[in-house]
């Protein structure tokens, strides 16, 4: 037997480790072989630890598994309780299109001959085979964008550095994810780490880099040991190091790790911490492009970004542009959590709307009760209703409802949700996570706390503070932790006005 068992942090908080042990155990009890794979999640967190088994006519799935469930894996597959059918045929996962996250759950994440046998060095080889110059066009053509929140053109960027004069250039990775209801960064990390090596290789000889580092939060321990895995086996491989596979050209990696400050997540405070410094916003100019980290030329590109370039180096850039709508372009992995019935991740083209996203994908809440509002891209994205649920998912269509894409994480609340108790939780996000650079950020969000308390009173003069508030700190920030808090808190104010008025305490 041929066997898969997640080793996906999300797996293993479901319990992936217990069930990989139970079907060792049980297969030396039966005197079978069995062949265990600890690959990474396919993404759909409900049935995890999802266990798949080889079959003539591809992976069968099983799940939610537990350690009671192995026996009947053994003695009565095809009746077993908690059989999926064929992985791939699961209507959640068939729909999507899958490019970044391809190989995610079907290989081994640290075998390189997996990885090789499933696409991986494809973008690489062809990068080796063009100056640097076409290769940055080819990712200008892409359409691709930043996917770490900014929506910057990659290709822009790289063709920023590229153009900058230095004796030393670097490619910086931003992996810091610190937005709730994210975790395709990680996800990637562990289940396919050698395309993020990949693509910050080909960033590498688009740019002139020869440096690369991949700042990873604390909190992502599993993360942190595949990819420091993944870079030594890549280096032993050539694939990495003063010789890039024979080309003569050099990139190195190293894995870096942060303390676990949200604020990281904004790259110049990333690069403030990657040199070891307090991490603190930094103002703009000088672009990090121009003077990044080490105040040397530097690509600072989300994991995802990164992760992208592979396939687009492959296949060609017309071919991802040809996926998506307006000026998003390709794929967007959607990360759905919060009260949702099929939470996990799914990769499709930009332009499917938001409706569809959470009533046939995700499948509705979890508890039953009717959606009241779900809010995109992380704790300082918008809160959207269901009047706005045929929104197409793009940058340009959120942009214009007052919300962002973000790293594309949703959280899905049900018709209890408290919308004053949200939009005070944003700024009090604000308030403890502020790197206290700017007044706006560090004191506005303490004072949108208060005023917040104050509506919450039944105060009448309170909430047009709140929206003057709101207005000085995206007008006035350095970055978007502050330029953003105010989305959660006026979209919540603009949609659920009632829950905002004096009358709420006396209702209550």
């Amino acid at each position: 037997m041929k066997v898969w068992v997640p080793a996906d942090a999300a797996a293993r908080a479901c319990g992936a480790d217990e069930v990989a042990s139970a079907i060792t155990a049980a297969a030396k009890q039966r005197g079978v072989t069995v062949e265990l794979i600890r690959n990474g999640t396919r993404g759909m967190v409900w049935l995890e630890p999802l266990v798949e088994v080889e079959t003539p006519e591809g992976r069968r799935a099983f799940g939610p598994m537990t350690p009671e469930d192995v026996t009947a894996l053994f003695d009565a597959p095809d009746s077993h309780p908690k059989a999926q059918g064929l992985t791939e045929e699961i209507p959640f996962f068939k729909r999507q299109t899958r490019l970044t996250f391809a190989r995610c759950g079907r290989i081994d994440p640290l075998s390189l001959m997996d990885y090789e046998a499933e696409g991986g060095l494809a973008g690489l080889r062809a990068a080796l085979a063009r100056p640097p110059a076409e290769i940055v066009e080819e990712i200008v053509a892409s359409g691709l964008r930043g996917r770490g929140g900014a929506g910057f053109p990659t290709g822009i960027k790289w063709r920023t550095v590229l153009g900058a004069k230095a004796a030393q250039k670097y490619i910086v990775c931003n992996a810091d994810e610190g937005d709730s209801g994210s975790f395709a960064d990680r996800m990637l990390m562990e289940g396919d780490p050698f395309c993020l090596i990949e693509g910050m290789a080909i960033a590498g000889l688009a740019t002139g880099a020869t440096q690369g580092y991949v700042y990873i939060r604390s909190e992502y321990p599993d993360a942190i040991r595949v990819m420091r895995a993944a870079v030594e086996a890549a280096t032993r491989a050539g694939i990495l190091g003063a010789d890039v596979m024979g080309s003569g050209r050099a990139f190195r990696m190293e894995i870096r790790v942060g303390a676990g400050a949200y604020v990281c997540g904004e790259e110049t405070s990333l690069l403030n911490s990657l040199e070891g410094k307090r991490g603190v916003v930094r103002a703009k100019p000088p672009l990090p492009a121009l003077e990044g980290f080490m105040g040397r030329p530097t690509v600072v590109n989300n994991v995802l970004s990164l992760a992208a370039v592979p396939w687009i180096m492959a296949h060609g850039g017309a071919a991802y542009n040809a996926i998506g709508i307006n000026r998003s372009r390709g794929t967007i992995p959607l990360q759905i959590a919060g009260n949702v019935k099929h939470g996990g991740l799914f990769e499709t083209g930009f332009g499917i709307t938001l409706g569809e996203i959470v009533t046939e994908i995700a499948g509705g809440t979890a508890s039953g009760r009717p959606i009241k509002a779900v809010q995109v891209g992380g704790p300082l994205g918008a809160y959207h209703p269901v009047s706005e649920f045929d929104l197409p998912f793009c940058y340009e269509e959120f942009a214009g409802q007052g919300g962002l894409v973000g790293h594309a994480g949703m959280i899905i609340h049900d018709e209890g949700a408290d919308m004053l108790a949200l939009a005070r939780f944003a700024m009090e996000f604000c308030a403890i996570e502020s790197c206290g650079k700017c007044t706006p950020c560090r004191i506005g969000a303490v004072r949108g706390v208060e005023t917040l308390d104050r509506v919450a009173a039944g105060d009448p003069t309170a909430l047009p503070l709140i929206e003057d508030l709101c207005n000085t700190m995206q007008l006035g920030s350095l970055c978007a932790l502050g330029g953003f808090t105010p989305y959660p808190v006026l979209s919540a104010i603009r949609h659920f006005p009632e829950e905002f008025t004096p009358m709420r305490e006396a209702a209550e």
